[in-house]
């Protein structure tokens, strides 16, 4: 199983709204880049750490490939490229966010340029992932800690505000 996050809190001038740009990023993905299998519900999320900028929208896909966990990295920051991410400073809002959370719950940890640490390192610790991840891998246990999801939910500050979100299908 490979687990994705996406998310964002900028529209797009190609797309429109947030919602709309990280729908077209899944389908984009689906169609070009690997199979997306399953996409949990959206939530919206706080800024982390906390700020004044707008509120992320956030969710968690299943995907399935056959690219080394590396070169599908590197294949997802290509895509947010073309979907309008600038890298700027740490936590600066973005259109899109494609961040890779497992790969076939292996531990990965390459250092250095283009590095790559799976399962995701800050993952444990945030709402806006785990919720979603949640729903869509209730029995996921954490390869490093050996916790199960609904502990690591648990254990979440109480200070995270992520709510599920009700979408239309004009969104």
């Amino acid at each position: 199983m490979i687990f994705i996050g996406i998310g964002g809190n900028l529209p797009s001038e190609k797309f429109g709204s947030t919602m709309r740009t990280l729908k077209q990023t899944l389908q984009f993905i689906d169609s070009n880049l690997c199979r997306v299998l399953r996409c949990s519900p959206w939530y919206r999320s706080a800024p982390m750490p906390i700020t004044d900028e707008p509120d992320y929208l956030n969710a968690v896909a299943e995907i399935e490939t056959l690219l080394p966990a590396t070169e599908l990295l590197s294949k997802l920051h290509d895509v947010e490229k073309q979907f309008g991410r600038v890298r700027s400073v740490k936590n600066a809002s973005r259109t899109v966010d494609l961040d890779l959370l497992t790969y076939h719950n292996q531990v990965i940890e390459i250092e250095g340029e283009g590095g790559l640490r799976v399962p995701h390192p800050r993952m444990a610790a945030r709402a806006f992932v785990l919720l979603p991840f949640y729903d869509l891998a209730s029995n996921w246990v954490h390869p490093i800690s050996k916790q199960p999801i609904a502990n690591l939910i648990r254990n979440l500050s109480a200070e995270q505000r992520c709510e599920r979100v009700i979408c239309d299908k004009s969104q």
